[in-house]
């Protein structure tokens, strides 16, 4: 009978040391209660409790990640795109976040998606392929805002994909091709503009002086003849021929 006893005081004991001694990791806080009500905050280490009368939760206080689902969207130009999103967060005040809210996990995660629908419902599909640093922020500084009185700091929003059903892929592609047909021909214009500017140019230099046009037809004529397959006939000058006619 005494052996079954100390047995029983033995556990007993072992319980009462579990209950009064806490190790919290160095990422770890403790929110103490003492007969159900918030004492306190308390770690890392080694925490010492009163059984049966104070209880902890712990908290992480590292930097956490969470998946936003993918969100149907509406952009301002009523466009559909579906949009997902990852959200980096980590608790500051364990105090609030356990306190204050329920869950801390959920909500952040339900608050971002409805934050998610409601700022990129405000930009047009453009904009919300070419600035997505821009809405990130915006979206990041709002969740930030409204998770400050859970003790929770938004410190990164990260836009991952942005899907476009296949009718809409099709219509961008189409207008992809058409802006780049256009450049082309803008391009094309431009050059043949700058190409007839120069031959302006060119031809006035040489109609301004005559020193200028021999000169060119000498060069013309010396290309000409470095191909020997080439019949050359020379033009016979007009004031030599007015010569010969008045004799």
């Amino acid at each position: 009978m005494f052996a079954g006893l100390s047995v029983f005081g033995f556990f007993f004991l072992i319980i009462i040391l579990f209950q009064i001694f806490k190790i919290l990791d160095e990422y770890e806080r403790g929110v103490v209660y003492t007969l159900g009500r918030y004492t306190g905050i308390k770690g890392p280490g080694l925490i010492i409790l009163i059984p049966f009368v104070q209880r902890m939760h712990k908290v992480d206080m590292r930097v956490r990640t969470i998946d936003v689902p993918s969100q149907d969207v509406i952009s301002k130009d009523n466009v559909s795109v579906k949009v997902n999103a990852v959200i980096y967060f980590r608790v500051i005040d364990p105090n609030l976040a356990i306190n204050q809210v329920a869950d801390f996990m959920r909500a952040t995660s339900e608050l971002a998606q409805t934050t998610l629908r409601s700022v990129l419902g405000k930009h047009d599909l453009d904009e919300m392929l070419s600035e997505r640093d821009k809405l990130s922020k915006d979206i990041r500084e709002l969740l930030d805002d409204q998770t400050d009185t859970w003790g929770i700091k938004v410190s990164n929003v990260e836009l991952k994909h942005i899907d476009l059903d296949d009718s809409m892929k099709r219509a961008m592609a189409r207008q992809a091709e058409a802006e780049r047909e256009r450049r082309a021909r803008v391009i094309s214009a431009q050059g043949e503009r700058q190409a007839a500017d120069q031959l302006v140019e060119a031809a006035d230099k040489l109609g301004s002086s005559e020193n200028a046009m021999q000169l060119r037809y000498l060069s013309s004529f010396q290309d000409v003849t470095n191909d020997k397959t080439n019949t050359i006939i020379l033009p016979l000058p007009l004031d030599l021929l007015t010569k010969f006619v008045g004799k």
